[in-house]
C-alpha cells in the first residue's frame, strides 16, 4: 500500500543507511527525516534519559505525524524508553530501532552479549531484551559491556579508532556468548566489507532489523 515514513534521528551519518534500507524492504513507502542531535547529547550529558529529553522526543514524533507521516521508525537506541512511552499516545506505528534486534536476540542463544559505546544505550537494550524474552517464557544471561572511548572516538572523526575498538570488544564478548547485540546503529559499520569482523557466533545489528520489525507493523 506505501506511505509516508518518518525517520527521526540523533546521529545525522545513519540518515542514508536507512534510507536505502527503507527503499530495500518497504516496497511504495516514501521517507522523511528529522533530525535532532542533541537528544543524544543531553542524554550524554547527564548520565541517562531525562523526562525533558523524552518529553522533546515525543514532540517530534507527534509532529511527524502532523507532517503526514503514516509511521514513525526512531533510530536512537538511547531514548528508545521514551518511544516506549509515547507508543500510547501515537495515532500511527511507532517502532524504535531496536525492538527486531533485541526480540531476535532470545532466539538465537541463551548467553546474550550486549556491547555499546555509551552507558546510556547499554541500559535500555539489556532491559528490553529482558522484558521481550521474559514474554517468551525465557531467561537469558546477559553481559553487557562497554567500548570505552569509542564514541568519542567516533565524535571527533576518528571512524577507524572507533571500528577498531568496537571490534576488539565484539571479538572478546564473542568468544563466551552464543549471540551478541551491537547495541547502537552506528556500530553496524564494523561488520560490513571484506575488512569487517567475523566472530565465530551471530552478531546482530538494529538497522535492518528495526526496518524489518516495522514492516511486521505494517502488514507489508
Amino acid at each position: 500500500m506505501g506511505g509516508q515514513l518518518a525517520l527521526v534521528h540523533t546521529v545525522p551519518g545513519l540518515i542514508s543507511t536507512f534510507e536505502e534500507l527503507a527503499k530495500q524492504h518497504l516496497d511504495g513507502w516514501t521517507t522523511f527525516n528529522i533530525v535532532d542531535e542533541s537528544l543524544l547529547r543531553n542524554s550524554i550529558r547527564d548520565g541517562s534519559l531525562g523526562q525533558t529529553t523524552m518529553r522533546r522526543l515525543a514532540g517530534y514524533v507527534m509532529s511527524a505525524v502532523d507532517a503526514g507521516a503514516d509511521a514513525v521508525l526512531v533510530t536512537c537506541s538511547s531514548v528508545g524508553p521514551a518511544v516506549d512511552a509515547t507508543r500510547p499516545f501515537c495515532p500511527v506505528p511507532l517502532v524504535r530501532v531496536d525492538e527486531g534486534m533485541a526480540d531476535r536476540a532470545s532466539d538465537v542463544g541463551d548467553r546474550i552479549g550486549v556491547l555499546a559505546t555509551l552507558n546510556t544505550t547499554l541500559e535500555p537494550t539489556r532491559e528490553l531484551i529482558e522484558r521481550l524474552a521474559r514474554a517468551k517464557g525465557k531467561t537469558p544471561r546477559i553481559e553487557a559491556r562497554v567500548c570505552e572511548g569509542a564514541f568519542d572516538l567516533l565524535s571527533k572523526g576518528d571512524r577507524e579508532g572507533h571500528d577498531r575498538a568496537v571490534s576488539e570488544g565484539l571479538m572478546a564478548l564473542a568468544a563466551e556468548s552464543d549471540v551478541v547485540v551491537l547495541a547502537q546503529a552506528s556500530m553496524a559499520r564494523v561488520m560490513d566489507g571484506e575488512k569487517g569482523v567475523r566472530p565465530d557466533v551471530p552478531v546482530l545489528s538494529s538497522p535492518e532489523l528495526g526496518v524489518l520489525r516495522l514492516k511486521t507493523y505494517l502488514g507489508d
